[in-house]
């Protein structure tokens, strides 16, 4: 069994169990915050990039990972998440789109083992939210479970100008905190959620 200490990136506290993630209203520019509301990362996405790129401040600013698409075009593909103090590539972020119900799997870089799955909750709002008019206004929701497929947590959109995740992680004894509250970024940016 994989321990989740083993992703623990440097330079940033994930110990709580609950973040809010908020998009600024002009780009795709998040922060997360704590369940005390400090700030604990920063993502945005890089602007006129070839492949997409994320990379990832602490509080301070200073840089602690960062995620890049495996492709140019990468509406449905792997994304690599790399700690920035060692340049160690961490985890994969999976994307399996469909039209029905999308799922993200965290995989270990090296074995390609997989840590965690991140999946929508309900065919019939996904598919809502990519026909209807005005279907992105309705809140993802996304279920975290385990590469047993045991519940972990859930990532629940909230109604707003700008988009807003409340992250629950209920048991994060396998699974790794980093890329769940980086994949709930991600996922909003690429998908222009």
């Amino acid at each position: 069994m994989v321990s989740a200490r083993e992703y623990d990136i440097g330079g940033i506290d994930l110990s709580d169990d609950r973040y809010t993630i908020e998009q600024s209203l002009i780009r795709k520019k998040y922060t997360a915050s704590n369940a005390a509301g400090d700030t604990v990362l920063k993502g945005k996405q890089k602007l006129f990039k070839l492949k997409e790129e994320f990379p990832f401040v602490d509080a301070d600013g200073n840089d602690v990972f960062t995620v890049t698409a495996g492709g140019v075009i990468d509406v449905a593909g792997d994304y690599l998440l790399s700690d920035a103090r060692t340049g160690e590539d961490l985890v994969v972020l999976d994307n399996d789109f469909s039209i029905l119900q999308d799922t993200w799997t965290i995989r270990d870089a090296e074995a390609d083992t997989e840590l965690a799955s991140i999946t929508s909750r309900g065919a019939l709002v996904t598919l809502a939210r990519s026909t209807l008019p005005f279907g992105e206004l309705i809140p993802h929701k996304y279920e975290i479970t385990d590469a047993d497929g045991r519940h972990v947590g859930a990532i629940d959109g909230q109604l707003s100008f700008r988009d807003r995740y409340e992250i629950r992680v209920d048991d994060a004894s396998t699974v790794p905190k980093e890329p769940i509250v980086a994949a709930a970024m991600v996922i909003d940016a690429i998908q222009e959620n």
